[in-house]
């Protein structure tokens, strides 16, 4: 005859293991840093701002470890107005990417270029994707 302790052993079991791969989702979450860069480039220079981007985000994707992820997008209504989702593994990440000499690079080709800079930390609430 079994007895009531199994089931409760068995439920502790399975809570035990879903606290356990909440708290390791949470803590993911955590160190993991995302930022969004909202730019406005003067219209006639887009083209080589364009190009020094993908140059940047290309040398920080393939040297870094920890640039986990880019993605660039333009106002359809006005491409001079760029949107840059940035997820970096950690905040630590997120420091050695900017002290890279590709980064200063982008930097110094850009500088008379951006006319406006908005940076934003943000949290994720969630991540799905079917992108490769």
């Amino acid at each position: 005859m079994k007895t009531m302790k199994e089931p409760i052993v068995f439920f502790i079991l399975i809570l035990t293991l879903m606290i356990t791969d909440t708290t390791r989702v949470h803590a993911q979450e955590k160190s993991t840093y995302m930022r969004i860069a909202k730019i406005t480039v003067d219209s006639t220079m887009l083209d080589a701002y364009t190009t020094a981007l993908k140059e940047q985000m290309n040398a920080a994707i393939a040297n870094e470890k920890g640039v986990l992820a880019y993605t660039a997008v333009h106002d359809k209504q006005n491409p001079s107005r760029i949107t840059i989702f940035e997820i970096y593994a950690s905040v630590d990440a997120y420091k050695a990417h900017i002290l890279t000499e590709h980064f200063k690079k982008y930097k110094a080709t850009v500088a008379n270029m951006v006319k406006k800079l908005e940076l934003t930390d943000v949290v994720p609430i969630g991540i799905q994707s079917k992108l490769k």
